[in-house]
């Protein structure tokens, strides 16, 4: 060890010795690693424990900025806990999915009491005895109630905080900067402005109105225990935009970038210019390295993700003599206390989620199906002379059900591909994961929506619980079948011999003899719009989504007469069907005491692959 680092570690080790037990340093001294390195992964890791600093210094042995005397970058915020966090991240999530993204969703909720501000390494203790001393000096007159007021702008929405409570709160910033000042050596410029807790910022105007009725939703009075939070972050990449790896990536040269699931990557978008089309050019947080990755592999992070929390005083808590003498001894580590942890189930968190959602209308267009890939001729591809059936690709479905006219059956009513049951296997999880649920099940006639209906439902655990509805009024436009009259399709009881659990019971709007034969476009979207009617008459009034798995012609037929909007131009309609995608969905929500219905995103993202060509090996190697 140099003498100067030798130096650096006995004022800091005097310095720190007195506050713990067993100081961090000491052990990562002890593997050798350098002091100054040491200290930096202390900081960046927020001082937890040496096991974590030491596994940051084993990932970034490689980072070239290692040695490099960057401080980290700090600030305070006093954020909401209980209930009143819970209403406010249900408010996040969805003006998120309402309204898109906007400024608001790369924080936290939060009340922010100073801007952000540079702390040497050694002396980031000393930051967590300055707000351990200036949340006792305010213990006794901070604010039980935080008093909010909603305030709504053009391009701002949040809670100003009355000005009783924020001359209190200001303070504890005064005299936290102060603590700082003298302990830290630290410049802290605490809040001095109108104290607000944003709610969404920056959003398109038209936006306003539906951000106003979902803030209205959230009671400014709920419980809550107030908490300042302590934060760094790195202050190289403050202005890049942070994307989060979704699939591990192994690199096939050596300027590019290693991705596991889960990674931070830092993209300075005026360096884009450098890379191929669909790269982006990086830095990896976990490593700290730079390279070029697959922008497919990645999804849009928030900023507060890869910020590091340090310490917390909590007010309720310290206030409240009996909370810090029984829970003390487990909540408190290195100084930071923490409320009691609140358990939560599935089942509640289920029932909160459902308690959000409007009744909505999620219509899905079926996956995937073979004749897409394989042409017309698909059913001449498998079938043997004898007239089974057989799989000449993996891109057939393993199986066919039985049908009382055999193989020739399917002609006109193709079923899934294999990559068709991937797609709504894929969009089944994903409905699953983002814990929206599903009251009602209706699904056109055709075979590939039958089975997509039913993929979806195994992947949401509920093929056994909800039993499909097949409304023939929902069958695509029969112009654009081929043959001069409607195709046969599979009976109920062909179905449920397919393993399908469909309804037995329901009646539909229209029954399938019905259906004309090269009907008019307007006869067409009258049909749909009395079906969808038909449809909703019979299901809850509660909360929940109405899943209708239809084709890519029913995005449009069966979500205009909801929105009361008439029918498109029949040009513009055939046009706009033309690039709907396997699963492409739209979304609308009822908003009830306005007596309509809304266009919304949907619960859960787009799905989008290559093509993949066919292969034969024999060929490629004697042509080679």
């Amino acid at each position: 060890m140099a003498a100067g680092e030798v130096q650096v570690y006995a004022k800091v080790n005097s310095k720190l010795r007195g506050r713990s037990a067993a100081s961090l340093l000491d052990p990562l001294l002890g593997m050798g690693f350098p002091a100054h390195t040491a200290l930096k992964a202390l900081a960046a890791t927020g001082r937890k424990s040496a096991k974590e600093a030491a596994e940051w210094l084993r990932c970034h042995c490689n980072d070239p900025s290692l040695d490099d005397p960057i401080p980290q970058e700090y600030a305070l915020f006093l954020c909401p806990t209980g209930p009143l966090l819970e209403k406010l991240q249900e408010f996040w999530r969805e003006s998120k999915r309402q309204c898109t993204r906007n400024r608001a969703h790369e924080v936290f909720p939060h009340i922010t009491l100073c801007d952000f501000f540079t702390c040497e390494d050694q002396k980031a203790e000393c930051l967590y005895e300055a707000l351990k001393r200036a949340g006792d000096r305010m213990l006794g007159s901070f604010p039980p109630v935080v008093p909010l007021v909603l305030h709504s702008s053009i391009s701002y929405l949040g809670f100003f905080v009355s000005e009783g409570s924020a001359d209190v709160i200001r303070e504890f910033a005064t005299i936290f900067a102060t603590e700082a000042a003298v302990l830290a050596d630290c410049t802290v410029k605490p809040c001095t402005k109108q104290l607000h807790l944003t709610l969404a910022h920056k959003f398109y105007p038209h936006h306003q109105r539906t951000l106003e009725q979902l803030a209205k939703e959230v009671n400014p009075g709920h419980s809550c225990q107030w908490t300042a939070a302590l934060y760094s972050r790195d202050m190289r990449f403050v202005h890049y935009q942070t994307l989060r790896a979704v699939f591990q990536y192994k690199p096939q040269n050596v300027d590019e970038l290693p991705l596991n699931p889960g990674d931070y990557i830092f993209v300075d978008p005026t360096e884009q210019e450098e890379a191929s089309e669909g790269w982006v050019i990086g830095l990896s947080q976990r490593t700290g390295c730079r390279g070029f990755l697959p922008e497919n592999y990645t999804e849009r992070a928030s900023e507060c993700d890869t910020w590091v929390k340090h310490r917390t005083y909590t007010f309720s808590l310290a206030a409240d003599p009996n909370s810090r003498k029984d829970g003390e001894a487990s909540s408190r580590q290195n100084g930071e206390i923490h409320p009691p942890p609140r358990p939560r189930s599935a089942s509640s968190l289920q029932a909160l989620q459902a308690a959000i959602v409007r009744r909505s209308v999620l219509v899905v267009r079926h996956g995937e199906r073979v004749d897409q890939v394989f042409g017309k001729s698909w059913l001449q591809q498998c079938s043997t002379p004898d007239g089974k059936y057989y799989r000449p690709d993996l891109n057939f479905p393993c199986s066919l059900p039985r049908r009382s006219h055999g193989l020739k059956a399917f002609e006109n009513d193709p079923p899934l591909s294999s990559c068709g049951i991937f797609q709504a296997r894929t969009a089944g999880e994903a409905l699953l994961d983002s814990g929206v649920r599903i009251t009602s099940v209706f699904t056109s006639p055709a075979l590939r929506c039958v089975q997509t209906a039913k993929h979806i439902l195994e992947e949401l655990k509920l093929e056994k619980k909800l039993k499909i509805r097949v409304e023939p009024g929902i069958f695509e436009w029969t112009k654009w079948e081929a043959g001069r009259s409607a195709p046969s399709l599979m009976t109920l009881e062909e179905l449920r011999e397919a393993n399908v659990n469909v309804s037995m019971e329901y009646r539909s709007a229209f029954p399938f003899a019905a259906l004309l034969p090269a009907e008019s476009y307007d006869e067409f979207v009258r049909r749909c719009a009395v079906s969808v009617e038909h449809m909703l008459s019979g299901c809850p009034q509660d909360a929940g989504i109405v899943l209708i798995v239809g084709h890519g012609s029913a995005l449009d037929s069966c979500t205009r007469p909801l929105l009361g909007l008439p029918p498109r131009d029949c040009a513009d309609f055939a046009h706009l069907v033309r690039k709907i995608p396997s699963l492409g969905m739209c979304f609308c929500e009822e908003v009830r005491e306005e007596g309509k219905w809304e266009l919304a995103a949907p619960p859960v993202k787009t799905l989008t692959h290559g093509s993949n060509s066919a292969f034969n090996w024999r060929n490629w190697i004697l042509g080679n």
